[in-house]
């Protein structure tokens, strides 16, 4: 299927607007990781309180993404308190990190800054979706969106580092909270002026964990994420961090190519298929550093898992759109993220286990192998769901 080019995407109305409206929030969660590690060191004196706090409060991002996400999603009005909530935990943070204080007083506003984050990436992915006048167009927002995210959260942490360096890490948790207040403060009234906007009634939806083919799309985006990370341990243990710094980049790199040119060209074949047939996929990229087990086998292993991972997960957002009903999509969008991010930490875990039992290189046959367990533990709810569609329209 091809698509819309972006020019006709951004010729839309309210396009433009919308686009460049999410970026100061989304610059804010991008910059975020390192002044908050750094801070925290230097309020409790200790890397490894910083990194349990950064840990937990990532934790509360993941698990309560969703919540956070229903709550904007029903009561729209929620999204600037909750933004002006985020913004001063940050300040606070700022604040209690700039001289040493007790470990729990940091560790409790750090883990609270991670349990309000807004969901910008989720309600800027409905509102395509409700601004898209078909699939094309849809497909290419959806790909300029998560190619647009990609880009930050890749750049994000080079920025934030030399803003450290001339500054320091509690000055870039206020750039930080200054980024979330200007954001979120244009970002509703975007969301209102985009055309079928419709004030959703609270009470109405269910979860959209319930609708049918949506749980095995998300155990898809887990096993994807956990397959990077448990590459990026082998890669660390085997290679060393520079090796594994360069063949990241790459995954990065490559997710933003394939994103653009998916977003451009499109894939044949069934949307609802796809997943199955992307996973499959990365499956034979990671088996690369794995049969090879070379460094150049893994930099191009990655560089064409990223491309496959971020169309992925953009072929996500659109099943989104087609499993979900109006007025759940946005917690959907959430649902998608934590997924990713829940399998990213499960996979860290699952990395440094099989390291110390398997070895470095024993460790890196372990992404596809993951893959090919979820392809076939999904490919079942998959093929039912099609033989159910097939025989209703029959």
């Amino acid at each position: 299927m091809s698509s819309a080019s972006y020019r006709a995407v951004f010729a839309l109305p309210r396009a433009r607007a919308l686009f460049l409206t999410g970026l100061p929030a989304r610059l804010c969660y991008g910059l975020l990781s390192i002044p908050m590690l750094l801070a925290v060191r230097a309020g409790t004196g200790s890397y490894a309180v910083a990194g349990t706090a950064v840990g937990l409060a990532g934790l509360a991002t993941a698990l309560l993404g969703p919540l956070r996400a229903r709550l904007v999603e029903r009561r729209p009005g929620a999204l600037r308190p909750m933004a002006g909530c985020y913004a001063l935990l940050l300040l606070l943070l700022a604040a209690v990190c700039t001289e040493r204080q007790p470990t729990a007083l940091v560790v409790a506003v750090a883990v609270l800054a991670g349990a309000c984050p807004p969901p910008v990436g989720p309600l800027l992915r409905t509102a395509w979706g409700r601004l898209a006048a078909d699939e094309a167009q849809r497909q290419s927002m959806l790909s300029l969106d998560t190619a647009t995210e990609s880009t930050v959260f890749a750049l994000g942490p080079v920025l934030a580092g030399v803003l450290i360096a001339v500054s320091s890490a509690a000055t870039v948790l206020v750039v930080c909270a200054v980024l979330a207040l200007v954001g979120f403060g244009l970002l509703p009234g975007a969301l209102r002026a985009v055309p079928g906007h419709v004030e959703v009634r609270p009470g109405r939806q269910r979860t959209p964990l319930l609708a049918a083919g949506f749980v095995p799309l998300l155990g898809l985006v887990l096993a994807v994420a956990a397959a990077l990370s448990l590459m990026e341990v082998a890669m660390l243990a085997a290679w060393g961090t520079v090796t594994t710094g360069v063949l990241t980049t790459l995954f990065s790199i490559g997710g933003v190519i394939g994103g653009l040119l998916y977003g451009r060209l499109g894939l044949p074949g069934e949307l609802t298929r796809r997943p199955l047939l992307l996973v499959a996929a990365a499956t034979a990229c990671y088996a690369l550093p794995a049969l090879l087990r070379g460094s150049p086998a893994a930099a191009l292993g990655l560089l064409l898992a990223g491309g496959v991972t971020d169309v992925l997960l953009i072929t996500a957002y659109q099943l989104v759109e087609l499993l979900v009903p109006t007025g759940s999509r946005t917690e959907a969008g959430a649902w998608v993220n934590t997924a990713y991010n829940l399998g990213a930490a499960a996979g860290a875990s699952l990395g440094g286990l099989l390291v110390d039992r398997a070895g470095p290189l024993g460790a890196l046959a372990a992404p596809a192998a993951l893959l090919v367990v979820a392809v076939l533990a999904t490919a079942p709810a998959v093929l039912r769901r099609r033989r159910t569609e097939r025989n209703a329209t029959a």
